[in-house]
């Protein structure tokens, strides 16, 4: 049989034996997360660049895509102005000839249009 301090040692010793073992597995999980957190730090460092550059790109397509918009506008409108003074100075032209040509005609005209303007002012 075995004595008491015996068997006291031999707990001792297993509980010392247990105690290291786990002291060890506790520090090699925290190594491990230590380890996991630097990934998922980098990871996630690498995920923000990657977005901050993708984000930038659109934002520079985007301000190239209403650059071309507006110049695109700038381009119509300056054009439908050129035509508008063409129609405005060709239909000034069309008004001198016909006046100068017929100048009984377009002051009667004129009166009757003040005529019926006159009627209508009326009621």
């Amino acid at each position: 049989m075995s004595t008491p301090n015996a068997e006291a040692g031999m707990r001792d010793w297993t509980d010392k034996a247990t105690r290291d073992r786990l002291e060890k597995d506790v520090a090699a999980v925290k190594s491990d997360i230590a380890a996991l957190t630097d990934q998922i730090t980098d990871a996630l460092n690498t995920f923000a660049n990657s977005t901050s550059k993708q984000a930038r790109r659109g934002y520079r397509q985007a301000r190239e895509n209403m650059d071309s918009a507006m110049d695109d506008v700038s381009e119509r409108g300056s054009a439908m102005m050129e035509a508008a003074q063409d129609a405005y100075g060709s239909i000034e032209e069309t008004l001198e000839d016909a006046i100068t040509q017929r100048p009984l005609a377009t002051v009667g005209l004129a009166l009757g249009i003040g005529f019926l303007i006159g009627i209508a002012w009326r009621r």
